[in-house]
């Protein structure tokens, strides 16, 4: 059981690094403070393949290396700056979104229809704090903030969910049948 967890805890660790390495996947947007990354695409697969707990635990590994510095966020960027600037409330979303990501899955089927759902949820709520923040942040209107927090990252969002569904089902799956993963549920 012991060494269950410490696995379980090291491939946490490893999918924070994942995140951290498709966060520098980064295309700025002129109209808007906030670029669209590969941070969400990562953050989806990390939770449909580890579930609530260890999914969850990834993305805290990661903005706890952030906080303190690392160069890990979009741009090679690091420090508690990064939690309170527009882009804060997105990188804090992080959080719920893995953790409803893989509640859900977890509750559900580990499927690959309830994965694009569950990762379609989880991009709603990175969007809404993301939003949330980046209107307080910049001192921006609804309407701008959704304008500019919203609106660009639906397209590719559908896209990253739907991936991160297809592509985190298919790797769950190979690691559960070579006895590599092993999550208990809730």
């Amino acid at each position: 059981m012991r060494n269950e967890q410490l696995k379980m805890m090291i491939v946490s660790a490893l999918f924070a690094a994942i995140i951290a390495v498709f966060a520098q996947i980064s295309i700025p947007l002129p109209f808007s403070p906030v670029p669209i990354t590969g941070q969400t695409l990562a953050i989806g697969l990390a939770a449909t393949i580890l579930g609530s707990r260890y999914g969850t635990l990834s993305v805290g590994i990661y903005l706890l290396l952030g906080a303190v510095g690392a160069p890990v966020f979009a741009g090679m960027i690091g420090g508690l700056g990064s939690l309170v600037g527009p882009t804060g409330g997105y990188l804090v979303g992080f959080l719920p979104t893995a953790f409803i990501i893989g509640w859900y899955l977890e509750k559900t089927s580990f499927s690959v229809k309830q994965a694009i759902i569950a990762n379609l949820i989880g991009m709603i709520v990175t969007l809404a704090f993301g939003t949330a923040w980046l209107k307080v942040a910049a001192d921006l209107t609804w309407t701008a903030a959704i304008a500019g927090g919203v609106t660009p990252f639906i397209p590719l969002g559908i896209v990253k969910a739907v991936l991160a569904a297809i592509g985190g089902i298919a790797v769950r799956k190979r690691l559960e049948s070579a006895r590599l993963l092993s999550i208990q549920t809730n």
